[in-house]
């Protein structure tokens, strides 16, 4: 099987690919060419069967070849993607080729930590605290617990499920939002998106953690926001079209939510003339949730799992079906 990687990603996980025993020709993206062995290649000069989009692509802005081998040539493909969203068309038109796909959960993990601390943050004085102890100043300075809040968290997938195992371990108490309905252990209620607004008025802290398309597209509304219980924290995670801006502003003001946590926005990087930049109810930060410490592990020990499963013609971790997009 010849797989395609970037040669970052390769000297990271040549141990782990010996180790699986299977019969692999490797190819490895090194800036504008491709190292075969000892060779050095055209990246559009072979037909790779396994295509494996690394964070290590991303960041060096090199995911261009990665595409195009996944919507060229004749071989049998199975692509494995760093992403977990897939709202970026070219994952669509690789899909409708008929490749076999699978996306990834390594930043579930680090998200639902994110929004765990950014939450606490709000409703924890820690400023307070501190500001206290330089002051030498001995104050008992109350705060808002986790026990007994109610959470809704708007797509219930891998991400959302890490968040609520967190906050239910707290006493929380969790409705999930999510296409297919049904229940999950960690959520006291599960419901689809079409009875959305009647929960909203319930919940303390509401959490977008959904893939953005036609139908959560400016999602979070004015009418979302009407919904909304004076005083809750919004947090998006998700992506930045799931919430209309204007109308997010326009509902500050009201207080429902009394908080926004973004860590996404339409616009990215951030235009410095935004007013989410200095607005006294926003705790906005660049599309951080998920660079943690241990995503690129995760991530590594997810494809290598996959790999084992696609050699032996096992269903995928992940896998990508119609209801993904």
């Amino acid at each position: 099987m010849k797989l395609f990687l970037h040669g970052r990603s390769l000297e990271r996980v040549r141990p782990a690919l010996e180790a699986t025993g299977l019969d692999l020709d490797i190819y490895a993206l090194e800036g504008e060419q491709v190292r075969h062995g000892s060779e050095r290649i055209a990246p559009d000069s072979f037909d790779p069967d396994i295509i494996w989009i690394t964070l290590d692509a991303f960041a060096a802005r090199e995911l261009g070849p990665f595409f195009k081998a996944a919507l060229t040539g004749k071989s049998k493909k199975w692509v494995q993607t760093f992403n977990a969203g897939l709202d970026l068309p070219v994952f669509r038109q690789i899909f409708d080729r008929g490749v076999t796909m699978s996306n990834s959960n390594a930043q579930a993990v680090p998200i639902a930590e994110f929004v765990i601390a950014r939450v606490s943050g709000a409703w924890y004085p820690h400023v307070t605290w501190c500001d206290e102890q330089t002051a030498h100043r001995w104050t008992r300075v109350p705060f808002r617990e986790l026990a007994g809040s109610r959470w809704l968290i708007f797509g219930y997938g891998n991400i959302a499920r890490e968040i609520a195992k967190r906050v239910k371990a707290f006493g929380a108490h969790v409705t999930g939002i999510r296409r297919s309905g049904g229940s999950d252990d960690f959520a006291d209620v599960m419901d689809v998106p079409a009875n959305l607004l009647k929960h909203l008025p319930n919940a303390d802290v509401v959490v977008l953690a959904s893939g953005l398309n036609a139908e959560t597209h400016h999602v979070a509304n004015a009418n979302f926001f009407a919904a909304m219980k004076t005083g809750s924290i919004l947090v998006n995670i998700g992506r930045g079209g799931l919430v209309d801006e204007p109308a997010l502003l326009a509902a500050l003001e009201n207080d429902a939510p009394g908080v926004a946590i973004l860590d996404v926005f339409e616009t990215e990087p951030l235009p410095a003339d935004s007013p989410f930049w200095d607005h006294p109810k926003v705790r906005m930060s660049a599309h951080t949730s998920p660079t943690s410490d241990g995503i690129i592990a995760r991530g590594d020990r997810l494809f290598l799992d996959n790999l084992v499963r696609y050699a032996k013609g096992e269903p995928l971790i992940n896998a990508v079906t119609e209801r993904t997009f």
